[in-house]
């Protein structure tokens, strides 16, 4: 049986039940989806209001730039140009409507930084939000006319030691159990 608390002492797993037993957003938009988030996640402050409690979090599904409101979420998208709407990096694959791109932490220091606040949401252990220059993200889309609409990532560090380089991955709700 797998302990997902494998190698926490008591203070250690005290002190991330007490950071994590409070979700501080109830759900994520993320394009034409919206989630019910499973955890906490450390979200920049200014995002956060009084009460602590995000009902929506709105995300744009090709920045992962996060807003409070909606209407900021439609005035940022309507000022972006219809060649941005894709993850930055480089396409690795494409096959259909299915589209990889390979980000580098330390050129997309934002959007990665971003891209792991929200994965946070859905994973009770995620650890990595700032320091996400030694790592890579791939990105899994599905492409229509109007863009490239994240399904999950993966992300691996550049270099390991030990040969052990996948750090993380997650298939977001709305695309999970489609076989």
């Amino acid at each position: 049986e797998l302990d997902e608390h494998e190698g926490l002492d008591d203070a250690a797993l005290k002190e991330h039940e007490e950071v994590t037993k409070v979700k501080n957003v109830a759900f994520v938009e993320l394009g034409p989806y919206q989630m019910e988030t499973w955890y906490f996640s450390p979200l920049p402050k200014e995002l956060i209001p009084e009460k602590g409690l995000i009902e929506v979090l709105y995300v744009c599904e090709f920045t992962f730039q996060m807003f409070a409101r909606k209407s900021e979420l439609r005035r940022f998208q309507s000022r972006m140009p219809a060649e941005r709407r894709h993850p930055p990096g480089n396409e690795i694959y494409r096959n259909g409507n299915l589209s990889m791109f390979e980000v580098d932490g330390f050129e997309e220091r934002i959007y990665c930084q971003n891209l792991c606040y929200i994965a946070k949401l859905f994973l009770d252990h995620k650890t990595l939000y700032f320091d996400v220059d030694p790592f890579l993200f791939y990105v899994l889309c599905e492409v229509d006319e109007r863009g490239f609409h994240p399904v999950g990532y993966y992300s691996k560090e550049k270099y390991s030691d030990v040969g052990y380089n996948l750090a993380c991955i997650l298939t977001f709700p709305c695309h999970q159990r489609k076989g």
